[in-house]
């Protein structure tokens, strides 16, 4: 990642052993730039950032969802839990599928307490608990709406990869300068952070009723859905009224509020423990404040706190 900037410090008893690097773009209420550090117009793989303008693509092409806690889902980092698996299976078996339909990998739940549990009753990992599964459950049900095959629904010359790849052109205002492979399997399109966080702002000030509205005010209805028990994303949901919160792997975040304007990150090496501080300073300069729960990381030593990963911009 080319110019990557510092962006946070990991501070240990007074002295700083670390430095994350990364970059950050903060829009105001209309969309232009009011702040960044780094390199904020290259491309990069926003991942599960991502879901929420998938799921566009996805009701765009036939899907038709009655309960908003499941297009949340389908937007969905799940952690998991009961609750998660419970409802992707429901939607699964609405569409007389099982998860042997699904092509994302086998993997165990991200709740800890959780995972913890499924291992001391016998089982193992599937791909029902895997984070995506959500989403995957999203692309089986639009397929099955439109006509479409759902063999290889997850390569991206499917129609339906097709149709979601115009989508995130359209809301980021890019066209798709890399395609990947997402931890899950489906395509991932690389985009700005200048991209990522428009098409956020884009979500968060839609016309009542319209798709992108819809997806947000899904998500932001069912906070523990989109992630789970003590995720970066529920929380901060249950925190800020109106904040749209999308995390994705190797360090990735992307958030909106109606009015007030949007941010997008990516920390340079992955770390996922640097996006909390300076998302909250990014949040800082749109007059937003995080509590200090979500805006510090502590650092341990001996099973206590003795520093913290603290934003350096």
């Amino acid at each position: 990642m080319t110019g990557a900037v510092p962006l946070a410090e990991v501070i240990r008893s007074g002295f700083v052993e670390g430095v994350h690097r990364g970059s950050v773009v903060v829009l105001d209420g209309g969309g232009a730039v009011l702040d960044s550090a780094g390199d904020v117009k290259s491309p990069i793989f926003p991942r599960s950032s991502s879901k929420p303008l998938q799921a566009i693509g996805m009701l765009r092409s036939g899907l038709r969802l009655v309960d908003p806690a499941d297009l949340a889902l389908i937007c969905a980092s799940h952690f998991g839990e009961d609750h998660h698996v419970a409802r992707v299976r429901a939607l699964l078996r609405s569409a007389g599928l099982d998860e042997s339909a699904l092509r994302c990998p086998p993997d165990l739940p991200l709740h800890q307490p959780t995972a913890e549990a499924v291992l001391r009753a016998g089982g193992g990992r599937s791909r029902v608990q895997m984070n995506c599964s959500g989403k995957h459950t999203g692309m089986l049900l639009t397929c099955l709406a439109s006509g479409w095959s759902t063999e290889e629904y997850w390569l991206a010359e499917h129609p339906l990869q097709v149709r979601i790849q115009a989508t995130v052109e359209e809301f980021t205002g890019e066209p798709a300068a890399a395609v990947g492979v997402d931890g899950c399997g489906a395509p991932v399109l690389a985009a700005s952070l200048v991209g990522l966080a428009s098409a956020f702002l884009r979500l968060v000030s839609g016309a009542p009723g319209s798709v992108e509205r819809t997806v947000a005010d899904a998500m932001r209805s069912n906070p523990e859905v989109v992630a789970g028990s003590g995720a970066e994303d529920t929380r901060i949901m249950q925190a800020v009224p109106g904040l749209l919160s999308k995390g994705g792997a190797e360090g990735v975040a992307a958030v909106a509020i109606p009015d007030v304007g949007a941010v997008a990150l990516k920390i340079e090496d992955g770390g996922m423990r640097a996006r909390p501080p300076v998302l909250a300073s990014a949040l800082r300069r749109l007059g937003v404040e995080v509590p200090k729960g979500l805006a510090e990381v502590p650092v341990l030593g001996g099973g206590e706190a003795v520093g913290a990963v603290r934003a350096s911009w």
